[in-house]
């Protein structure tokens, strides 16, 4: 294969992948991150909070193996990009980090003990630890969008308030809601009764604050970064944004006319779209710069060798297949809907 593709493709291909893979995550452990988002305010009783918690149990620490696999693919495809990321986002991938480690510890230990001020804890934990992942990975990925301080020996110049800006900001909101959204689709799929009504209901409400986002992020992406100069450039690529918009209004349709799978693929395929039109914003760029272009971590400057970029290819295409068929199978065993028999058995949360 290294025969066949060159190092420049190879590191075309890595690139893509590496946006696809944290699309997938994004789209995966979104819904998860949304009903933890949303726990505090659409569950009035410990019987709704549970639903919740088993509509996320069977599947977030598969989904968070997406995470993985796109931290691993920046490590061993853009080495240097990884170096010079996991030392300028220091502080947010720590918070980031332990967020999700007490997030995970929340589904374990929530009915440990059974009392009211225990399980509140817990909730409020869950609460957190979904929260600030979601606002976190959009001030970050808002923050490559524009460009971070980084010099021409990929030293970070900034600090963490440098992310905190009005566009990292907005970022931030527009992937809580996005989220917020997803899970209240999720929510709507695995519950039933007067919580399904209210998850459903709160879903359409959110969808009017993320189109505002939205629109407000498209604007403000305009203003602040140079994204939308590849698709000026090559006008097919406009199709993204485009279609992305078609699903965003999809997910409205759908919610609205009951169709609430449809709405959730709907809603997955926009989350999927909008990081691919900002990945693809960015090229060739993993790390751009904000005080001088040319500081910025490209891809052909932090690639690994074509050898490790193909062999890495080959494993990917064995595995990844594997992956998803996997959590094809878990996703399949665990379609049906949380009631209370399934509050009652021993192995809910």
């Amino acid at each position: 294969m290294s025969e066949i593709l060159s190092h420049e493709v190879l590191q075309v291909i890595w690139f893509l992948l590496w946006g696809l893979l944290w699309g997938i995550y994004f789209v995966l452990d979104g819904f998860d991150l949304g009903m933890g988002t949303l726990l505090p305010f659409i569950a009035t009783d410990d019987d709704e909070r549970r639903v919740i918690f088993n509509a996320a149990g069977p599947y977030w620490d598969g989904n968070e193996v997406w995470l993985i696999t796109a931290g691993g693919v920046t490590f061993a495809a853009f080495p240097l990009a990884y170096a010079v990321l996991f030392s300028a986002l220091y502080a947010p991938l720590l918070i980031l980090l332990f967020a999700l480690i007490f997030r995970a510890v929340s589904f374990e230990f929530r009915n440990k003990i059974d009392s009211p001020q225990w399980r509140k804890i817990w909730d409020i934990v869950q609460f957190l630890g979904s929260f600030l992942p979601a606002l976190l990975l959009g001030v970050a990925f808002a923050g490559l969008f524009q460009g971070i301080p980084i010099n021409d020996r990929g030293v970070y110049m900034g600090t963490i308030f440098s992310l905190l800006n009005v566009y990292g900001l907005l970022g931030g909101l527009v992937f809580v809601v996005m989220f917020a959204v997803h899970g209240a689709i999720w929510l709507s799929l695995k519950s039933e009764g007067h919580l399904q009504a209210k998850a459903q209901k709160c879903a359409e409400k959110l969808w009017l604050v993320l189109v505002v986002l939205a629109v407000a992020f498209l604007v403000a992406t305009a203003v602040y970064t140079p994204l939308y100069g590849i698709f000026l450039r090559i006008l097919p690529l406009c199709l993204i944004p485009l279609l992305a918009v078609v699903l965003l209004f999809a997910v409205r349709g759908f919610l609205k006319s009951g169709k609430l799978v449809c709405s959730f693929a709907s809603s997955a395929g926009f989350i999927l779209l909008v990081t691919m039109f900002g990945v693809i914003g960015m090229f060739p760029n993993l790390v751009p710069s904000n005080i001088n272009p040319e500081f910025s971590i490209s891809m052909s400057k932090s690639a690994s060798s074509q050898l490790t970029l193909t062999i890495m290819l080959c494993v990917a295409l064995i595995c990844v297949p594997i992956v998803i068929a996997y959590q094809s199978w878990v996703y399949s065993v665990f379609s049906n809907k949380i009631t209370k028999k399934e509050l009652d058995s021993d192995h809910s949360y």
